[in-house]
């Protein structure tokens, strides 16, 4: 029923077209050319007005076989970086680059599955639900498309995001996260001729991150220092310093007290801070919400597709709680069912990002056969 050789083919094409976060315009209306090729409605929402991309993102219709609720699937367009110009490297069953920029997998195996299988539905018929196709954009700089999705366009209240690694893992759990930025204000002076009538921000910053210990919190949280900025020039003391992180927890309580410890200990670093010249240093903090956490029980409805399917290819499925985010989170907080499958993508978000075939011809046969399991279950 799957046409490997096609699907190899179509992802093989798919990382050739380049799509970092806001200039996904060149793949999204490639793809819109297959669907509406295939028969399908495609159609772009609004949502470009407000995340900045060259384009909405792209929803596409599938008719049902039989009466049943429609169900959607999910893949994201864009990449992140380096891309420019990838040279694709395909050997031993495996794709990957040169090692200059990412391979794209992340997330063009979910789109390629999603054309595999709407090729198949094209040249098969068996009973299926109606099913919708979402392709969202700026997933990777803050989940933006699905934030600002119409869901006025979207029947479906349930689906499937194809964003993950493992083809044998289900994600069913996924934490909240907020990101934060801390400033300090200090007070510039002479480095050479009058260093003590400054306020070094730089080292006010550091004390306060060494008291931070980014990293694994527990089990379920973990807190990250990702970018560092502050001073002009090496003869001048730093007036002011920022420091950008996040913080990821399933646990709300915890994401409560790291929030609180942060605050906390940028209160106490501004206090205690010595010499003090002038009131300073001044040392603030502000929090933004990325995402909220979910988790869907063992027991849901929703998995029962996809156990039906790991039965039928005899492929042993693991369901687990994992740290990252994806489109699933604002699907779920905006009131739409969603669990995440995996595509067979390796290192992502590296230059050493793989792809073994087999794993991307298992993701799709486990998608199929999703598709599948819902007709029957409505015959």
């Amino acid at each position: 029923m799957i046409d490997v050789d096609r699907l190899v083919l179509e992802f093989q094409t798919l990382l050739s077209i380049e799509s970092p976060s806001k200039k996904e315009g060149k793949l999204a209306h490639y793809l819109a050319d297959i669907f509406e090729a295939l028969g399908y409605r495609c159609f772009f929402d609004k949502s470009a007005e407000n995340t900045g991309s060259e384009v909405g993102n792209l929803i596409v219709k599938i008719p049902g076989m039989i009466p049943a609720p429609p169900i959607f699937f999910c893949a994201h367009l864009d990449t992140v970086g380096p891309c420019e110009n990838p040279k694709i490297i395909f050997e031993n069953g495996v794709f990957k680059t040169d090692g200059r920029t990412i391979l794209g997998a992340d997330d063009k195996s979910g789109i390629a599955i999603l054309i595999e299988l709407a090729r198949v539905l094209r040249e098969n018929r068996f009973p299926h639900p109606p099913l919708e196709f979402i392709f969202t954009t700026c997933e990777e700089i803050g989940l933006l498309g699905a934030k600002f999705l119409d869901l006025e366009l979207i029947d479906a209240k349930e689906g499937y995001v194809l964003d993950s690694e493992n083809p044998e893992v289900v994600t069913i759990g996924a934490p909240s996260s907020y990101k934060f930025k801390i400033k300090v204000k200090g007070k510039a002076a002479h480095a050479g001729l009058e260093p003590e009538k400054g306020v070094n921000a730089i080292h006010v910053l550091s004390k306060l991150i060494a008291e931070l210990n980014p990293g694994r919190i527990d089990q379920e949280s973990t807190m990250n220092i990702g970018i560092i900025s502050g001073g002009k020039y090496v003869n001048i003391v730093p007036e002011t310093a920022e420091a950008e992180g996040e913080i990821r927890s399933h646990n709300a309580k915890t994401l409560e007290s790291m929030i609180q410890q942060i605050e906390d200990l940028c209160a106490k670093v501004e206090k205690g801070y010595q010499p003090k010249i002038d009131d300073l240093p001044k040392v603030s903090v502000r929090f933004e919400k990325l995402y909220q956490a979910f988790l869907i029980l063992p027991d849901d409805p929703i998995l029962q597709p996809i156990k039906q399917a790991g039965e039928k290819l005899g492929i042993s499925l693991s369901f687990i709680k994992k740290e990252g985010g994806s489109d699933a989170n604002i699907f779920n907080e905006r009131g739409k069912k969603a669990v995440i499958l995996g595509t067979g993508m390796q290192k992502v978000h590296t230059t050493e990002e793989f792809i073994r075939v087999k794993d991307l011809v298992k993701a799709t046969q486990i998608v199929v056969e999703i598709v599948k399991a819902k007709g029957e279950s409505f015959k």
